[in-house]
């Protein structure tokens, strides 16, 4: 029965068929007719008279794939969808911007967000109903997706002048949504004293971190705070840092078998992850670790840090050199299965000495150690996570234990795998990895980062020197976002503090002046997130650093190094105007803009050298701002 569903699934293709996305491909044989985002659906949309079913997600979402699997892949509710609306899929990841544009619409409607993201709105894009997850049916008051298109097509064609309403009020707040108000105030060291206060006071003194759950690891936040400590020997300053580093290592948000960060902990204790894999936050946590082994000289931080480097190097390379986005929570139908272990299975898998070890540091229990929280029962599996470091002897003795488990965990079913390329996060790895040559002096970590450089380079930058935003299976599309150039330009720094070779600071200069030509807000200052010709309702700009920093954060520090490096005037009036645009907004909660206040901090350095954007190396002198000929 099982297998004929199966195939009887496979059976059924729509639209997504012939797209790259690993996560539009997954919904590919769902029997909802999704299209991908063009001009022509939304013609077709106003054609039929149909309002849009937008949903956003990405492939390694856990939700996402809740949401899929209880009504995408079911026939009943594909049939109201389809009789409802013209639905159309968005990977977020390809599509940054309209998530952003969209998202922004979920939080002013609902007060929060997350993924998967749904947006029902009018074939003009204008909005009118935002929500996350939706159950099939109506589930502890909230209306099910079956009953939300009931609604929904009684309103379109029965009273479509209230949903009309509707929009004028939410597009008027829209238009708002990515408008900040500038101030000529001079920029102040007390900004950076009232950020730490506010870290200070939100940190976890239990277990790390900082709020409480869901715990995600905020790595600038780890940057911001290395150099308050560097600024102000504030002891407080490196506890923290030292305690959410250990912390994080420790728990189960921690691969312990296969290395590597899991995207964030569902409790305040880090142990409950949900276990997906993002490339940019071992890219962003590789670079936190490497501060502070910097500041401490503790080889516990370094070794995490290259921990995840063969994680990165082992499992997320492609064979070009560049590196895929992202691995999923979810294997064989179950989140976390790849990931976790019954005590039966570890007795089977291990001598008794071994197992012993095991049983005594990593928490283990016949009935599971973390509950089924949605049915509030026992699990019987184990998450692998230390109450504390392992001493040196314990420590070679698990090197034994965790080759035996990974081999074993090898032969399971492994989650997905998103094999796309992204210009910008391989632009974090890429930063990563150079710094990670510079500080621990190893020349393979300069070479994976010039070798995926390389295929950015040649594989996703047009002939006009465009940046472009995506590669899979040989395809290189989407127009290059502004995050594609600041964070491959810190990329591109950072090979050139490693190297000293000026042919990547040439690169950088070039992609700095592209990016300013796109994107720079010629009005009020600051980089939009898209060009000016966008298909979008508003174009957005983005300030909050949030799993990721917002490319004005990063465009920050690195106009300011390009500016001291080169002399070049105007990228040290860029980083004052960005300065003007967004710091009105970031007095109000200056916690909120870590990695931005990384920028203001290196601004107000008295040595020009003293920050670099992080801790690799002092400015070389100055270089002239002309290519060699």
């Amino acid at each position: 029965m099982g297998k004929a569903k199966y195939v009887e699934k496979k059976m059924i293709t729509n639209n997504l068929i012939n797209e790259k996305s690993p996560y539009l491909l997954q919904h590919a044989h769902n029997p909802v007719n999704w299209q991908s985002w063009r001009d022509e659906v939304f013609s077709l949309a106003k054609k039929e008279n149909k309002p849009i079913f937008l949903s956003i997600g990405y492939a390694t979402c856990h939700w996402c794939h809740v949401m899929e699997k209880e009504s995408f892949e079911d026939a009943e509710t594909a049939k109201y969808l389809n009789d409802t609306f013209i639905c159309i899929k968005v990977d977020r990841e390809e599509r940054p911007d309209i998530d952003s544009v969209y998202m922004s619409v979920c939080h002013m409607l609902t007060g929060s967000g997350g993924w998967p993201l749904n947006i029902i709105m009018t074939p003009d894009k204008e909005p009118f109903f935002a929500a996350t997850y939706i159950p099939k049916q109506n589930r502890f008051g909230r209306m099910g997706l079956i009953d939300l298109c009931l609604k929904i097509k009684e309103l379109w064609h029965n009273d479509k002048e209230r949903i009309l309403e509707s929009t004028k009020s939410i597009n008027s707040a829209l238009q708002t949504a990515f408008v900040f108000s500038s101030s000529n105030e001079k920029v102040d060291i007390s900004i950076l004293h009232k950020a730490y206060d506010e870290i200070h006071q939100s940190f976890d003194n239990t277990f790390g971190g900082f709020g409480s759950a869901p715990k995600f690891p905020t790595p600038h936040r780890i940057f911001f705070l290395n150099r308050y400590y560097k600024m102000t020997k504030n002891k407080d300053a490196l506890d923290m840092i030292k305690k959410t580093l250990i912390s994080m290592r420790l728990g189960g948000i921690w691969d312990h078998v296969g290395f590597g960060f899991h995207r964030y902990s569902t409790d305040k204790k880090w142990l409950l992850p949900h276990f997906e894999k993002m490339l940019y936050d071992q890219a962003l946590l590789s670079i936190a670790y490497l501060e502070t082994y910097q500041i401490t000289k503790d080889e516990y931080f370094s070794q995490i840090a290259e921990e995840i480097f063969t994680y990165i190097l082992r499992d997320m390379k492609s064979y070009n050199g560049a590196f895929f986005s992202a691995e999923d929570a979810d294997s064989d139908g179950e989140e976390g299965k790849f990931y976790v272990w019954t005590f039966k299975e570890l007795e089977q898998i291990l001598d008794l000495k071994e197992f012993e070890l095991i049983e005594k540091y990593f928490n283990i229990k016949k009935d599971g150690n973390f509950l089924d929280e949605a049915h509030g029962r026992k699990t019987y599996s184990n998450i692998l996570y230390l109450s504390k470091p392992l001493n040196k002897n314990d420590y070679e003795l698990f090197q034994t234990i965790r080759n035996k488990l990974f081999n074993y965990r090898n032969n399971r079913v492994h989650p997905l795998k998103d094999d796309k390329i992204l210009t910008d996060w391989n632009g974090l790895m890429i930063a990563a990895l150079a710094y990670a040559s510079t500080v621990l002096n190893k020349k393979e970590y300069f070479i994976e980062a010039k070798n995926a450089c390389s295929f950015i380079l040649q594989n996703l930058k047009d002939k006009e020197g465009n940046l472009i935003h995506r590669f899979r299976e040989g395809e290189a599309t989407i127009l290059g976002q502004v995050s594609d150039y600041a964070f491959l330009i810190w990329g591109l720094i950072e090979l050139y503090k490693a190297s000293f070779d000026i042919y990547y600071t040439e690169l950088a200069l070039d992609f700095q002046k592209k990016m300013i030509d796109k994107f720079w807000d010629k009005n009020n200052f600051g980089f939009f997130s898209t060009e000016e010709n966008s298909e979008l309702p508003v174009r957005p700009k983005e300030i909050y650093d949030g799993a990721i920093p917002s490319s004005n954060s990063v465009a920050l520090s690195n106009l300011i190094y390009l500016a001291r490096l080169t002399g070049n005037k105007e990228f040290e009036n860029m980083a004052n105007y960005l300065c003007t645009a967004f710091i009105s907004t970031i007095e109000k909660n200056p916690s909120f803009y870590t990695h931005f206040l990384l920028g203001v901090d290196f601004m107000l350095a008295e040595d020009e050298g003293n920050m670099c954007n992080n801790f690799s190396c002092k400015l070389p002198p100055k270089i002239k701002e002309e290519k060699n000929e």
